[in-house]
């Protein structure tokens, strides 16, 4: 009795303490309220950067959505980064009002193809903002983005939302995404720290980022490459809920499976990377925000911690109540299982508590099992270009 308890004790920490992280940044994301910003006499000139490999399905219809912003059409670019793209496609885009900057290489990086477009470009851009080549910005989102930076600002995140909820992949991974967006990035915020960044959807001040990204190395996972180096330098990184792009959410299990992949490839590897230079940094210099983002990429994926700590509670709760065990470790498992379910529940915005959620939940389980599968094939993709192919979708 005494191993199995110790055992349980061990599977118990683990789960709690990734537990009481979430709970502690889903709870603080109840009292986010974004920060109206005055709008300022001056306009900055801004560069928005679309890299896309392969996206002839959707390009120009972005390319077009882009054009449509409530901010001065002289004050902003609209950059397409085409990387193999059909002749067809280029076509149409050189007969829009954007630039075009083709480019090609033996092996293709999201990185690769901005420092590629920023070295070509001449103007004198105040601002860059990265979006992908399936995201549609909210009519305001320039101008939104643009008040922002009149605070000493380096970096902003965007709220990225779903662009689509027409199947239940698509809806858990709208779902995830919004998760995500209250415990990294409000309820950062409402606690001090920065906000995390996604790789679109976010804007930087232009000579920061283009001297920035030209240090960045990173197949997959550049933005989390770049977030850790701006926040080891001590900058602070922002977000603003009511500054909105929309996104392509998933269609199929396989390409969900294969994004979390890569997500989880990027995250360990950088864990790996910088988690003594963290800790360091943390006990020398007092960078929280650098700490807190290492020890965050270890963190266990949202839906693979609720599904294995609910099997795991009900099988020694089980398993307590046959070896006729302490009621303490019972009532321990079932106290981190609520708090995990609460904070799932504080997280998740009102809008998707509907009948369609309730439908893709029957979809849960195997979308556990895909992260499962995806923690066990992790090693090596971020060394790889996983594309994920996008389709004409427009927003719901």
């Amino acid at each position: 009795m005494a191993a199995f308890n110790v055992f349980q004790i061990i599977l118990l920490s683990i789960f709690a303490l990734a537990t009481l992280y979430i709970f502690i940044f889903s709870i603080a994301s109840v009292f986010y309220k974004q920060k109206k910003y005055s709008e300022s006499a001056k306009k900055r000139k801004i560069a928005v950067l679309i890299p896309g490999y392969k996206e002839d399905a959707v390009i120009v219809d972005v390319a077009k959505q882009a054009l449509e912003q409530d901010y001065p059409e002289q004050l902003y670019d609209v950059v397409i980064i085409a990387d193999s793209f059909q002749d067809s496609t280029l076509k149409q885009l050189r007969n829009l009002p954007i630039k075009v900057i083709e480019v090609s290489f033996e092996k293709s990086t999201k990185s690769k193809a901005l420092n590629s477009a920023m070295a070509q470009l001449n103007e004198d851009y105040d601002l860059a903002v990265v979006l992908d080549a399936d995201n549609v910005m909210a009519h305001d989102f320039l101008s939104k983005i643009n008040t922002a930076f009149e605070q000493d600002f380096i970096a902003v995140q965007g709220h990225r939302t779903a662009k689509n909820v027409n199947n239940s992949w698509a809806v858990l991974d709208a779902v995830s995404e919004e998760i995500n967006n209250s415990i990294f990035r409000k309820g950062h915020r409402v606690l001090g720290l920065s906000s995390a960044i996604i790789g679109s959807g976010m804007a930087f001040r232009y000579s920061y980022f283009k001297n920035l990204m030209s240090t960045v190395t990173a197949v997959g996972g550049f933005d989390k490459e770049i977030e850790l180096k701006m926040l080891k330098e001590g900058r602070k990184i922002m977000y603003l809920d009511d500054a909105v792009v929309y996104d392509e959410k998933v269609q199929k299990a396989e390409v969900f499976g294969n994004q979390r992949r890569r997500w989880l490839s990027a995250q360990f590897h950088y864990f790996r990377k910088d988690i003594l230079k963290a800790t360091k940094a943390l006990f020398l210099k007092g960078n929280i925000d650098y700490f807190d983002k290492a020890i965050q990429f270890i963190q266990p994926p949202r839906i693979l911690l609720l599904g294995a700590l609910g099997i795991c509670s009900i099988m020694f709760f089980g398993l307590n109540y046959w070896l006729q065990n302490e009621d303490l470790y019972s009532n321990l498992w079932i106290s981190v299982l609520a708090a995990c379910v609460l904070s799932f529940i504080v997280s998740i915005p009102k809008a998707f508590y509907n009948k369609r959620t309730l439908l893709a939940m029957a979809s849960l389980p195997k979308g556990m099992f895909m992260m499962l599968l995806s923690l066990l094939r992790i090693k090596g993709a971020n060394k790889t270009f996983i594309h994920t192919q996008h389709t004409t979708i427009t927003k719901e």
